[in-house]
């Protein structure tokens, strides 16, 4: 009967002492990454509507056309799976290849500018309001896979995290945070109505 109290208070103990905090955090950033990737794809199947309606307006923009084409082909070309975010190549190839298309998209709306009707067409207006919410959805999904990575490596390097990280969950890494990946995107872009 001692025995058995004495489990009961001990394994209360380590309830109370973060043991499960590091699984709990490497799940939450698991989670994230996943909310990311469902929102790069909500964008990648937006895509091809969006391609389809501009098409018909802008014949002649053919060459914009097919780079974001193209970009959505490589983004959907990717192995993408939860190894990903453990592979901090793989992640930046997977990051490059999202910057790539979000260039293309917004070589894109250059190229709406200069389509009066088509920027008036309900079609298109619905579908690039679908596209600048996904857009501030991925925003917001970074940020939420920046947050859990914080969180997950703040709790593995500090005490008693570390403790626990090194005895019981040694095989699970420090997690890359996400990064730009275009060159000078933390200089804010140059405004010039001239």
């Amino acid at each position: 009967m001692k025995k058995l109290i004495l489990i009961l208070g001990l394994s209360l103990l380590l309830t109370g002492c973060g043991i499960n905090n590091i699984p709990t955090y490497d799940e939450q950033v698991k989670s994230a990454w996943s909310q990311v990737e469902n929102q790069y794809q909500r964008r990648a199947d937006l895509v091809p509507n969006l391609v389809a309606t501009v098409k018909g307006f802008a014949a002649q923009e053919k060459d914009v056309l097919i780079a974001v084409t193209e970009a959505r082909s490589k983004v959907s070309s990717m192995q993408v799976d939860e190894n990903l975010i453990n592979d901090p190549q793989k992640l930046q190839q997977f990051q490059q290849a999202q910057q790539q298309l979000s260039g293309a998209l917004s070589r894109l709306m250059v190229v709406v500018e200069r389509y009066p009707e088509l920027k008036s067409n309900q079609n298109f207006l619905a579908l690039q309001s679908q596209l600048e919410g996904t857009e501030n959805r991925i925003s917001v999904a970074r940020r939420d896979y920046i947050a859990a990575v914080q969180a997950y490596n703040t709790e593995i390097r500090t005490f008693p995290g570390k403790i626990w990280h090194s005895i019981l969950y040694s095989d699970m890494p420090v997690r890359d945070n996400y990064e730009a990946t275009t060159e000078g995107a933390e200089t804010p872009p140059e405004v010039n109505f001239e």
